[in-house]
């Protein structure tokens, strides 16, 4: 019974003795984790946020006309310059019946009462040159006259301008030619000949006859998020990109950020303007989408490091990385890190640019190194 006991005893002595050896010999035949190192680099990191629009004129002038009626020329056709006094169309007025018969019936009244102005005037006239009334009399009723006169002349420019649209003796301030204010580029003419148009007053906008603006002064208008407005600033820099320009930047600078905000697409969106600074000879279409690049920070030509090479201690959350001395050796430094542009990041100090840096996180993962 002893004997068996002992038997097994040694039986299971054995297996662990050989398991033991078979273990380490399977371990010495892995291959060891060999880490490669990366470089330090000099690189401009930028570190911006992104704002989509579109590219608009300065000011836009909206020609319009002072006169209802019906398009009977245009002289114009959209990207085409023109000078401020330059024709753009020409108006037929069509005459409204009801204010039509208004001032008919006011000059039939004027031209009554000029009538019986003119008797009193001839009769005081009489008696003035027979001494029988004094000047007074005479001047009161010299006066009515004239103003009997006015009054009826002025009743008849009215008809005149309810029919046609124009008078004598008031030049160009009413009449049927609508001409360019500025100076610029037609960007559009959303009118054709037969077209009725209303006149621009204080109860109307009226009928755009033109859109006129100066292409030389176009502007970024975007929309940023909420998350991202609180971390720009008026006069900032950007870059734009303009989708149906290809391989070319324009250099802008921020000039408006909207102080309230719009809910659209149930996210809180801030409207911003730039105002671009080179655009050289580039003929920029309005209306061109844009994308916008706000700098907010900018490091030229530095000591960079991919941010995969940076590790972090688990206690303090201080950046390190893992320099190499030697073949397979490595030695921890400490390191001030600075802009990131999310691939990039600036290292102020502790590094050199000689220095090789451990990749850490490849293959199996390393423990971390002991200070």
């Amino acid at each position: 019974m002893k004997k068996g006991v002992t038997i097994t005893v040694l039986i299971l002595i054995a297996i662990v003795f050989f398991g033991a050896l078979y273990y380490l010999y399977a371990k010495n035949q892995e291959s060891p984790i060999v880490f490669e190192t990366d470089k330090v680099e000099v690189k401009t990191i930028i570190k911006s946020t992104l704002a989509t629009g579109n590219i608009v004129p300065d000011e836009e002038v909206l020609i319009k006309p002072n006169i209802s009626g019906i398009i009977e020329a245009v002289y114009i056709k959209a990207g085409e310059s023109v000078k401020a006094g330059d024709m753009i169309a020409k108006i037929k007025v069509v005459a409204n019946v009801s204010n039509l018969s208004n001032t008919q019936n006011q000059v039939q009244t004027a031209k009554i009462n000029l009538e019986n102005q003119e008797k009193l005037y001839q009769r005081q006239k009489t008696l003035f040159d027979k001494g029988v009334i004094s000047a007074n009399d005479f001047d009161a009723a010299q006066v009515a006259y004239k103003q009997a006169k006015q009054n009826y002349s002025a009743s008849k420019q009215d008809y005149d301008i309810a029919k046609t649209g124009t008078t004598s003796g008031l030049g160009s301030y009413a009449n049927t030619t609508i001409r360019s204010t500025v100076n610029g580029m037609v960007l559009d003419v959303p009118v054709k000949v037969g077209n009725q148009v209303i006149e621009s007053n204080n109860f109307n906008e009226g009928t755009t006859i033109a859109s006129v603006a100066d292409i030389g002064k176009m502007i970024f208008v975007g929309k940023v998020d909420e998350s991202e407005v609180g971390k720009i600033k008026l006069n900032m820099p950007i870059e734009i990109t303009v989708g149906a320009i290809e391989n070319k930047k324009f250099e802008a600078v921020l000039t408006y950020i909207a102080p309230k905000g719009k809910t659209e697409n149930g996210a809180i969106q801030f409207e911003i303007k730039a105002t671009l600074t080179n655009r050289d000879n580039t003929f920029i279409r309005a209306g061109l989408s844009a994308n916008a690049s706000i700098i907010l920070e900018k490091a030229d030509k530095v000591q960079s490091l991919k941010e995969s090479l940076i590790q972090f201690d688990k206690k303090t959350q201080k950046p390190y990385v893992e320099i190499e001395t030697g073949k397979q050796k490595f030695q921890r430094k400490d390191v001030v890190l600075g802009v990131s542009d999310g691939i990039y990041v600036e290292v102020k100090s502790g590094i050199k640019p000689s220095d090789k840096i451990k990749v850490w996180n490849q293959g199996l993962k390393a423990d971390e190194p002991k200070p």
